[in-house]
């Protein structure tokens, strides 16, 4: 199958709602613009990648994938045929974002109904760039303290890790909460969509760190998702549909699983 070039924009943190095959799911940009998402990407190998080679986000890589035809319908999903990845190039954010904008902005929703409407037969988009209008609240909800015990015996399975150096004991540290933006597009209709970012786990987890406390890390966490970045960065969103949710054609199948937030301009200024 033909290596692609691949912009990576999107980890998504582990959850245990997802499918054993979905334990990270990575997505990007290719080089038209146009979506692409990679799984299974084993856990263990992301991070064993992050720290041997310094890869992270916005960074063009090359990988030979194969499209998953038999087992998911949505048209942007591939699977890695083996995990040999070239690391390219990471852009910056200089002149706010501008290069990374040219890839990710290229094709952006701001109306839902068109984005839900796109979602269905025959196109099946599932994932996309939204831009809304406005953002009207940050939520923050309890969750569970420890991963369901489903998912602990998954994760000790050792087939999607055979080529990993990896101990399939260790478990990502679960974070206690569910992270929402509630947001509106250019009609006033809102939507409540929760973040799985992998970036906003980790802001949680520095927080936490740093503080010790819980209650002060989300506070930090709050201030920056819903008040600094609404006051220096404009706000894409990039959305995914879960496959459970999309199959069943769910009334919004998409949750949030990135944030792309490069500084305003000065007033006025179009993107």
């Amino acid at each position: 199958m033909p290596i692609k070039k691949i912009l990576i924009t999107v980890t998504t943190y582990p959850l245990p709602s997802r499918s054993y095959d979905e334990l990270v799911c990575t997505a990007g940009i290719l080089e038209d613009g146009s979506w692409i998402r990679i799984y299974p990407i084993p856990l263990s190998f992301l991070n064993q990648v992050k720290q041997d080679i310094g890869f992270k986000k916005y960074t063009w890589i090359e990988l030979d994938v194969e499209k998953r035809t038999s087992s998911d319908f949505r048209p942007e999903s591939y699977s890695p045929n083996n995990y040999n990845i070239k690391i390219l190039k990471t852009i910056d954010t200089k002149n706010y974002w501008q290069e990374r904008k040219k890839f990710c902005l290229n094709n952006v929703y701001i109306n839902k109904t068109k984005l839900i409407g796109d979602s269905q037969n025959p196109t099946n988009v599932s994932l996309a760039t939204f831009r809304p209008t406005k953002i009207i609240d940050f939520i923050i909800e309890d969750d569970e303290r420890e991963w369901k015990d489903e998912w602990k015996e998954l994760r000790k399975q050792t087939d999607l890790f055979a080529d990993i150096d990896s101990d399939p004991e260790k478990i990502i540290p679960k974070v206690p909460y569910k992270f929402y933006y509630v947001f509106e597009d250019d009609e006033g209709i809102s939507s409540k969509l929760m973040i799985e970012d992998w970036e906003i786990f980790e802001l949680y987890k520095n927080c936490l760190k740093r503080t010790n406390n819980e209650k002060e890390a989300i506070k930090q966490v709050r201030e920056k998702y819903f008040v600094s970045f609404i006051e220096k960065n404009d706000i894409f969103l990039f959305l995914g549909t879960t496959m459970q949710w999309h199959r069943r054609r769910s009334r919004n199948p998409f949750v949030i699983i990135g944030v792309f937030y490069p500084l305003k301009k000065q007033q006025f200024t179009l993107w």
